[in-house]
């Protein structure tokens, strides 16, 4: 698996960015593998990461380079910088535009990538969950699917009130207002909110994005998970939703990024040899 550090300059957000890509551009076939057909472009997961991290968080908290390698898959990683990866015009931290549009843009010009909607994905844990999500029914004229593990769904009344001792910076008002806009309230009635974005949809007679959600059983945002789930049966929007022992950690992102993986409309390959098969042969 090819692995790609790279800094571009981001129009959206001012700035030169660095993203993580890991392509298997590099495998090598085994005598009786079938190989991929010549020129053929790559589905693409775009995905995100959880607050306090940065664009090699998935790299190294799960396997989803040997993962991507086995399905034939170009996974891109960016840097969300604590910003929910929403648009916020007054710093210019334009981060939705970024990972809907520009991000999109950019790897595809400069990989062999696949233009199609259907080859298109966007996945997140906690931050990047509700990022994915968020991102996904705004610009599913991009993605066919979305991917949310413990996605931080905080854009509801809760995010009206401020802990007595809050824990956590994203606690505090403060926090919320610099992230999601003075006005928190109109922050619940616009397209911050995933539940006004799947009503408008709907209304519109937009196209969703299939989805595919997980959460631990012992996770604190399980309840904001099931949450939204209830509302997208209740609309009659299809989910494929998971509970299991586990919380906010990554033995849980590990184990199921790979069962988002396998529920995704990939290619079924083989890893090929790489570093982490060159034992002796028979």
């Amino acid at each position: 698996m090819a692995v790609f550090q790279i800094s571009f300059m981001a129009e959206t957000l001012g700035r030169t960015v660095p993203i993580t890509v890991i392509l298997p551009t590099d495998k090598v076939y085994m005598p009786g593998m079938p190989r991929r057909e010549e020129g053929k472009p790559y589905k693409t997961l775009y995905l995100l990461h959880g607050i306090v991290g940065d664009n090699n968080d998935w790299l190294y908290g799960t396997r989803i380079a040997r993962w991507a390698a086995e399905k034939d898959l170009c996974v891109v990683m960016p840097s969300g910088e604590n910003m929910f990866y929403i648009d916020q015009p007054a710093p210019a931290n334009m981060f939705g535009e970024y990972i809907g549009r520009e991000l999109v843009e950019f790897t595809r010009k400069t990989f062999p990538l696949s233009h199609k909607r259907e080859d298109t994905f966007i996945g997140g844990l906690s931050m990047g969950g509700y990022g994915a999500i968020r991102d996904g029914l705004k610009y599913s004229d991009t993605f066919g699917a979305i991917i949310g593990l413990s996605s931080a769904l905080i854009v509801n009344e809760k995010l009206l009130v401020e802990k007595e001792q809050p824990k956590f910076p994203s606690d505090r008002t403060e926090w919320k207002q610099a992230v999601f806009g003075q006005d928190l309230k109109a922050a619940l009635t616009g397209d911050l909110n995933p539940k006004v974005q799947i009503e408008n949809m709907l209304r519109e007679g937009k196209a969703i994005p299939d989805i595919f959600m997980a959460c631990g059983e012992s996770d604190f945002l399980l309840d904001r998970n099931l949450d939204f789930v209830e509302f997208l049966k209740e609309k009659g929007v299809p989910v494929t939703f998971h509970t299991a022992p586990g919380s906010h950690e990554w033995d849980f992102w590990d184990t199921w990024i790979k069962k988002a993986l396998e529920w995704l409309p990939l290619e079924d390959g083989e890893a090929g040899r790489s570093s982490g098969n060159v034992g002796l042969e028979d």
